[in-house]
């Protein structure tokens, strides 16, 4: 093997890659590692998913009803019907939240900032898990 692909790797190197918990567990959270995702992303459908950390949660949209703005449990501003829309997420076994987000979901997040979003997550996590017992 020649010296230009050869690497040599520290058991803690090893351990963080092969066994991410142990890691932890001995060496707690790495410093230098990138900090836990925290973003609200559109998937198919229209639905919306936010994503912190590990943590998933999807919010689905409900039909509209009615004619009324809307406030945005995000950015916090108030929305046309065409601009916002309620989407509902479950939380637990029988446990549903309702939140009212912008359309425009790279906007309003830029609007609410990490703090609008933490705020947000706050709300949603932890997500009790469902089981069938």
């Amino acid at each position: 093997m020649s010296d230009a692909h050869r690497r040599d790797h520290s058991v803690r190197d090893l351990l963080r890659e092969l066994f991410p918990d142990t890691h932890r567990e001995l060496f707690g959270q790495d410093q230098s590692a990138a900090p836990p995702t925290l973003g609200l992303y559109p998937v198919a459908d229209g639905r919306l998913a936010l994503v912190h950390g590990d943590q998933l949660a999807e919010f689905t949209p409900l039909d509209p009803r009615g004619n009324k703005a809307l406030h945005c449990d995000l950015c916090h501003y108030t929305r046309s019907r065409s601009e916002a829309a309620v989407y509902r997420v479950h939380v637990g076994r029988r446990l549903t939240r309702y939140v009212t987000l912008c359309v425009g979901t790279d906007s309003c997040q830029r609007r609410a900032g990490t703090h609008g979003l933490e705020q947000l997550a706050g709300r949603i996590f932890p997500i009790e898990p469902v089981t069938m017992e």
